[in-house]
């Protein structure tokens, strides 16, 4: 079996092509396979579909999942973004598939959030229930790779291979100091005690409230992760946090401690499964993956025919019961999504958003639907409009919502039209307040020489001008409007709740943030649970048996992403020359985030969601978004 080939690349099928469009009536392909997804030691295990009888789901997850689900091939030699749904979809298929026998994970790479990570974890531990292995090998594991894993049955690392098993270490920027050495002024203003969502421009360290707030969430967090973990392992949460409070750890010590289970080479991990399964098993690189776009042969009507299917696919007609999945992902602003290189729009826009909404509403087959919010929140006006629409479907139909790892402020607003509330138990959510300022930068120009005049007509008229900081008469006025907003969202949230909270608003209110475990016990959500069991229970609410899953907007196409689909309407096409396009096309933005990114990944990711909630607050004015960004390693 040295040097086979896996089965599903032989005979010269061309698997997933790798696409560049020159011009809209021009395509070059070239093959790209699975193979690079593969160890060469697991390719030694596969042989021919046709004589195959056994299989072994093997699944790589690498970098950060996506909320949203994409539709497209391969483009300029790079996978698209795996979706959470996607992976959850296929991980299932494999519990109830009668040919698969095991299953083999590499989450070395992965990039999972908090929530994120505990829905894997939890799809994985559903093995157990139908008597399936799951096997995970790495060469390195993290603090987060390693919850991750330890869900499998057997973890395997290879003889010099690593567990940094060291903890959970967080930080938050704080922009005040870049701010000050460009002679910008930030003045803003907030409404709650601890709605610090300025705080990173205001201060250059966290407030008394802020450390807190933080306290309290990483108690929690960390307490969740290390049970998680204990509990896979079958040892006591206070023994696992003392091997914890000792890491990092060589693979011999990992094993002497009960935190892995061998020390194998890629070499012996296979001989191993071959041992247990059989030399004819067949590991499928794959598995689950909805391949519609293998390349024909030489025949060059089924080449044209294959070229029309890429760059115009048949939408899927729905005739069945079904339950509509729509997205709130990124951070909230206003207008239309523009679709970005692998589908979807960068961030949750509103008119986008209300749309599908609104379509779920008036599709008959549409039984019931599933708002999946993993958003910080953003723009309160888009909150309000989204929410406008949440309420239309719960008129009509159940709606429920399921949080990811983020669902807070303008998350949480969006939230508040559901009569469930699914949280995963280290979703980040509530925050309910709201922040509005301005940036000055008049010493800024100073420092190159550029002196502005002013002209004013109207006692209001310089209220967000950046030439100086507010006035007495502006700042009231602009509190009074701060405040009315704020009112608005808390009357949306008792409307929501009522009775369900466990404490008086004012205490939960205020920017005050909690884990979903926490905002259970608040009354804040309804339930634990994943994005399956959110779609489970709204199934069960809208009396369905046999449905299908339908995300709306339907994923774009080749098609739809370079030429824009009419026929859909304007939301896969345009382009908005407002607030989006300043977010997305910011000179700042364009100019520091490359370098930033090179050197250190993780807290340019952080800077750049700060700059991101400057922006939303130049557009904005007033916004409702999550208090900090937390690096999480």
């Amino acid at each position: 079996m040295e040097g086979t080939i896996p089965s599903n690349e032989r005979n010269g099928a061309m698997k997933r092509p790798s696409l560049i469009l020159m011009v809209v009536s021009c395509v070059w392909m070239w093959p790209f396979t699975s193979s690079a997804q593969l160890t060469e030691a697991i390719k030694n295990l596969t042989r021919s579909a046709t004589e195959a009888t056994k299989q072994i789901a093997y699944f790589r997850i690498k970098g950060e999942l996506t909320e949203t689900p994409v539709n497209l091939p391969p483009l300029f030699g790079s996978e698209p973004p795996l979706s959470l749904k996607g992976l959850l979809e296929r991980l299932k298929e494999a519990r109830q598939d009668s040919n698969v026998v095991a299953v083999v994970l590499d989450v070395q790479e992965s990039a999972f959030g908090l929530a994120q990570m505990q829905e894997f974890h939890d799809s994985v531990r559903k093995f157990a229930a139908v008597d399936k292995q799951v096997f995970v090998h790495s060469d390195v594991l993290t603090t987060l790779t390693y919850a991750a894993a330890s869900a499998g049955t057997h973890v395997s690392v290879v003889p010099t291979g690593d567990l940094w098993l060291t903890g959970v270490y967080g930080e938050m920027p704080y922009l005040r100091g870049t701010l000050d050495k460009l002679g910008v002024v930030p003045d803003f203003e907030t409404c709650g005690t601890h709605k610090t969502a300025a705080e990173s421009l205001m201060r250059t360290d966290p407030s008394a409230q802020q450390l807190e707030m933080i306290k309290w969430l990483y108690d929690d967090l960390y307490a969740h992760l290390v049970q998680l973990m204990a509990e896979a392992r079958g040892m006591e949460p206070a023994k696992m946090r003392k091997i914890i409070d000792n890491g990092p750890y060589s693979a011999e010590e990992a094993i002497k401690l009960g935190l892995i289970d061998s020390i194998k080479s890629r070499q012996d991990f296979v001989s191993h499964l071959k041992s247990r399964f059989g030399e004819s098993v067949e590991v499928v690189a794959d598995y689950g993956e909805k391949d519609e776009f293998e390349m024909p042969g030489d025949n060059i009507f089924a080449m044209f025919e294959f070229l029309m299917k890429i760059m115009n696919p048949r939408p899927k007609t729905y005739t069945e019961p079904s339950i509509a999945l729509v997205y709130v992902e990124g951070p909230i602003m206003v207008g239309r999504a523009e679709p970005g290189p692998f589908g979807g729009g960068e961030g949750a826009f509103s008119t986008s958003i209300r749309k599908a909404l609104d379509e779920a509403t008036e599709e008959d087959t549409v039984k019931a639907v599933v708002l999946r919010v993993d958003s910080p929140g953003g723009s309160a006006l888009a909150s309000e409009i989204i929410l406008d629409a949440s309420k239309r479907v719960a008129a009509k139909k159940p709606l429920i919502v399921s949080m990811g790892n983020v669902a807070g402020s303008g998350g949480y607003y969006v939230a508040c039209g559901a009569e469930t509330i699914f949280a995963d138990r280290s979703t980040i959510t509530a925050s309910i307040g709201v922040v509005a300022g301005k940036l000055v930068t008049t010493a800024m120009w100073d420092k190159i020489g550029v002196n502005w005049h002013p002209v004013q007509y109207g006692d209001m008229a310089a209220l967000l001008s950046s030439a100086d900081r507010f006035t007495d008469a502006e700042r009231a006025k602009l509190r009074h409007y701060m405040e009315t907003v704020y009112g608005t969202f808390r009357g949306h949230v008792t409307a929501s709740r009522g009775k369900k909270l466990t404490k008086p608003l004012e205490e939960l209110a205020g920017g005050r943030v909690f884990t979903g475990a926490q905002a259970l016990e608040y009354g804040l959500v309804d339930k634990i649970g994943g994005l399956e069991d959110a779609i489970k229970f709204a199934a069960q609410q809208a009396s369905l048996g046999d449905y299908e899953i339908r995300v709306i907007p339907e994923p774009p196409s080749l098609f739809d992403l370079f030429l824009g689909d009419h026929k859909k309407g304007e939301e896969l096409a345009a382009l908005r020359a407002g607030s989006a396009a300043a977010y997305f096309g910011s000179p700042l933005l364009k100019t520091a985030m490359p370098l930033l990114g090179q050197l250190d990944p993780q807290r340019a990711k952080a800077v750049l969601r700060g700059l991101v909630r400057l922006q939303l607050l130049h557009d904005e004015h007033v916004i409702t978004m999550m208090p900090f960004d937390l690096v999480i390693r």
